[in-house]
């Protein structure tokens, strides 16, 4: 079927049950950031392959609601599919549900599947829609007419050891257990896969690029059930588990063990992470206490072995990106490469390192114009060859034993022009502000956020994304539960968070520029003042100074570049060839 025949597919069935708009979204029941396959829907309707995005559609009208990050890429994408692009005007906000409120006549009905939307946004539709007397329905058309629909992932899970994570999995739920307590919960219901791979020390492989495993879990006063396929684990983590007070039950029963908790449950849920569905099987009666899973902000803190082992993550990250571009240089010119094969290379160059497990997310790779797409997917029809003047963004990472690491850095290509370099000097500027900052205690991300645009704003420059996410542990590339953006995000900065610093400028159709370290956070003193915070840059891959307009940086700019870059050459010439030392050690040179 094309998509225009699923279209038609879609709104035969629509009219048969008598809904008046449908709505299909980009999630799976665990509410994931990274889809397994069986729950690519929008992929599947419309061809759309970006992360976010909301497919509405009616009789009359069909449309994808989707962020600036996406625009150039849906209007492609959506070329012939029987979609209209619109554009959102506030990234991650349903502002698809005003449309319905504008469209549908008084007292019609909206469909989607409960099992795929969260508690938060499916409240939220269904408190706006009852203002015209519009009901919302369960129902899940798209199952219906994919007829080819892979099954759910079968691949083998792990537990890592107490000497890899830091704790073990009593010792975490007990502080879970803590943390319920104290919102006054006794229980708890888990579905985002992240914190039930945290708290259970538990990996595995069904979702590209995440480390984990489709399970959910249910913390009781007397027990703690995890569900899942019990065959993805070894006889001797099964007993493991069994031993650290968990027991397994097989991923279907979850709902059933929903409704038939007690009724006077007290459970605590984080409504961004649960599905509605499965909201819905808790007993009527029950007393909800909403808010971020515990385990969010737990595994946010890393201990001292995680760090110690993303350290050596970031070491065998830097061996890997500095062969790669020292390979980049040595062959431009001198064979064909394109962004497809470069991306392909330093996969390979990645690989080759010990504890390498795979990507962390799909490498972003644009040369000049497809740079200027902040997340760009390389295509059979995008795909480009690096060849000419202009500028190469590489946005990468990897998955180690034990460690997630995420860098971007852009590479000159030929002759830059003034404006390229004015672009990059600025965005380095950013990231040094942001990873020179002392700050107090208390301090939330939308404050470190406009330090690091600051440089940018003085020219009248902004970008469209957030400045920096949260990482896991050899787990999500994306965690919360802080970040740094506009956004007022009612976090604040701790000891032991790792996070993303990644200011960009995107000049369509021409150039992109993002600079990207991780970064933790550290003590820095006290005074009379108060206590204080600082971040020390784990990242270890040299920042390119070929194209720096040096005019534009102060002093202690050019000081923390330096220190940063002779750090970067130190720390990996012992495992680099006397040839990579070399050139490594001209690309770390003093400005």
């Amino acid at each position: 079927m094309t998509f225009v025949e699923k279209l038609q597919a879609l709104r035969q069935l629509m009219a048969a049950q008598k809904i008046d708009a449908y709505v299909i979204t980009a999630a799976d029941p665990h509410i994931s950031e990274y889809l397994p396959a069986h729950y690519k829907a929008i992929p599947f309707a419309c061809g759309f392959t970006g992360s976010a995005g909301t497919l509405v559609i009616t009789q009359g009208f069909a449309g994808l609601w989707t962020d600036s990050r996406y625009f150039t890429q849906a209007e492609t994408q959506l070329s012939g599919s029987g979609y209209e692009l619109v554009k959102l005007k506030v990234p991650h906000t349903p502002e698809y549900i005003d449309w319905l409120l504008q469209a549908l006549p008084k007292g019609a009905k909206v469909g989607f599947n409960h099992q795929l939307i969260t508690v938060g946004l499916a409240l939220e539709m269904q408190n706006s829609l009852i203002q015209r007397e519009i009901a919302i329905i369960d129902v899940d058309f798209i199952s219906t007419i994919w007829l080819d629909r892979v099954g759910l992932p079968k691949e083998n899970a792990f537990l890592i050891s107490e000497e890899a994570a830091g704790l073990t999995i009593s010792a975490k739920i007990k502080e879970v257990r803590a943390a319920l307590k104290i919102n006054g919960a006794d229980y708890h219901f888990i579905s985002s896969l992240d914190d039930i791979a945290w708290l259970f020390n538990l990996r595995g492989n069904d979702v590209d690029y995440n480390p984990v495993v489709l399970s959910f879990a249910l913390i009781t006063p007397v027990e703690v059930k995890l569900f899942m396929d019990k065959q993805k684990l070894t006889q001797t983590d099964i007993e493991t588990l069994n031993q650290q007070g968990v027991t397994l039950r097989p991923y279907a029963e979850v709902a059933e063990a929903l409704k038939n908790l007690p009724k006077a449950t007290q459970i605590f849920i984080d409504p961004k992470r649960t599905c509605f569905g499965l909201y819905e099987c808790l007993p009527s009666g029950s007393k909800i206490i909403s808010g971020i899973n515990p385990s969010t902000h737990l595994k946010s803190l890393k201990n001292s072995t995680e760090i110690n082992h993303i350290r050596r993550a970031m070491l065998n990250d830097g061996v890997a990106l500095t062969r790669f571009f020292k390979w980049m240089e040595d062959h431009f010119g001198k064979e064909k490469i394109t962004e497809w094969s470069a991306a392909e290379k330093l996969a390979a160059f990645r690989a080759e390192q010990t504890s390498f497990v795979g990507l962390s997310f799909n490498t972003i790779a644009g040369y000049n114009a497809n740079g200027a797409l902040p997340h760009y997917s390389i295509t059979a029809e995008s795909n480009q060859e690096i060849l000419g003047d202009g500028l190469f963004l590489v946005d990468s990472g990897g998955q180690y034993l034990y460690g997630t690491t995420d860098i971007t850095r852009v590479m000159p290509i030929g002759n830059c022009s003034s404006t390229q370099a004015d672009d990059y000097t600025l965005v380095l500027k950013g990231l040094i502000e942001g990873s020179k900052l002392i700050f107090p205690e208390g301090t939330k991300g939308y404050q470190i956020d406009s330090i690091c645009r600051k440089p940018l704003w003085e020219q009248a420059i902004n970008f469209g994304h957030g400045t920096g996410h949260g990482i896991g542990f050899f787990l999500n590339v994306h965690e919360g539960p802080q970040n740094i953006s506009p956004a007022n995000v009612d976090v604040v900065f701790k000891p032991g968070m790792v996070t993303s610093i990644e200011p960009g400028i995107y000049r369509p159709g021409k150039h992109g520029v993002r600079i990207e370290n991780l970064v933790l956070c550290i003590p820095k003193g006290s005074s009379e003042f108060g206590d204080f915070l600082t971040f020390e840059t784990l990242t270890l891959c040299f920042i390119d100074t070929a194209i720096i307009n040096k005019t534009l940086l102060a002093a202690d700019q050019i000081a923390w570049l330096n220190q940063y870059n002779q750090q970067v050459f130190e720390q990996l010439e012992p495992h680099l060839s006397i040839a990579e030392a070399r050139w490594l050690k001209e690309k770390c040179r003093s400005i």
